[in-house]
């Protein structure tokens, strides 16, 4: 849920600070969530924002959702016509600032990597857990390098080897953030058709789902399995993503992707309901033990 304004005092945007230090973008979110804020309960319109700033209340409205990236002296002429003259505040919103213009780690692959898909890693990097539910294949973030090199050749079958290698390298570089020691907790369900879909081959597949039997015995890792028996296993026939932040400023956010394109919501109703459909697919699917039982056994079969 959005901060209040008497949560926005010096340890809080520490707090802030530290817990989005790794994503800029989570931390262009939180500005742009405390600007708000402020800016309603100090009874402002966005006209008179976008005075105070020389803009227009289509840019006010662009910072307030982080969809720019804010400029110093634009959030420091905002914060004084809503009263924020604390200088330590001021300091602190001067920081989130210069670390919310600096730009990610993924950045470096802006030749491989899609616009809409770079907020979904900013996003990754900042989560306190992820829940994800695939229906096709293995969630980018539990695949093999040899895995992921197929995917990549089915998704873009002329791309020169150069172009998939540094695809792949992103998606295995994006898997850093499960090796972390405040590692997100990551709550996956598969559908059973995954493992009949032998992308790669028979060996890049056993390969696959051995690696799957390992990470699932990580404490932050938890792998469910929807198996073709069960009607409560039915649900969109999409991949659904579910974000949830240690930051009183960032509301839960769910990532819709499609072929060429992805979706972002955050309004609570909207995120709710998506909770609601993983939280189903959950108690319908196997349970994490069941689930281990059949990932073993399907690599005996194999």
């Amino acid at each position: 849920m959005p901060a209040s304004a008497h949560q926005v005092d010096a340890p809080t945007l520490e707090h802030y600070l530290a817990a989005s230090a790794r994503s800029p973008i989570a931390l262009r979110m939180v500005l742009g969530q405390l600007l708000r804020t402020l800016r309603k309960e100090a009874g402002i319109d966005a006209e008179a924002a976008r005075r105070a700033i020389r803009g227009s209340e289509a840019k006010i409205s662009r910072m307030e959702r982080a969809q720019v990236t804010c400029k110093h002296d634009d959030v420091m002429d905002l914060l004084d016509l809503y009263g924020v003259t604390d200088p330590e505040l001021l300091a602190r919103f001067t920081e989130m600032v210069r670390f919310a213009r600096q730009p990610g780690w993924w950045q470096r692959y802006d030749g491989v990597l899609p616009d809409w898909c770079g907020k979904l890693i900013g996003l990754q990097e900042a989560a306190s857990t992820i829940r994800t539910y695939e229906v096709q294949l293995v969630p980018g973030l539990l695949q093999t390098a040899a895995y992921a090199e197929a995917v990549m050749r089915l998704g873009y079958p002329l791309a020169p080897q150069e172009e998939i290698d540094a695809r792949v390298e992103l998606r295995m570089t994006r898997q850093n953030v499960l090796a972390r020691e405040d590692a997100p907790h990551l709550w996956a369900v598969l559908d059973e058709a995954v493992f009949h879909r032998p992308i790669g081959g028979e060996q890049v597949m056993r390969e696959q789902v051995d690696h799957l039997v390992k990470v699932a015995h990580l404490d932050h890792v938890t792998v469910q399995i929807a198996p073709f028996d069960r009607p409560g296993c039915v649900a969109a026939g999409f991949p659904i993503t579910h974000l949830r932040f240690d930051v009183a400023a960032l509301p839960d956010i769910v990532y819709l992707e499609q072929l060429r394109d992805a979706e972002y919501l955050d309004k609570s109703e909207e995120t709710d309901h998506y909770r609601s459909v993983l939280d189903g697919l959950a108690h319908a699917s196997l349970t994490p033990e069941e689930s281990l039982e059949l990932l073993s056994a399907t690599l005996t079969e194999r």
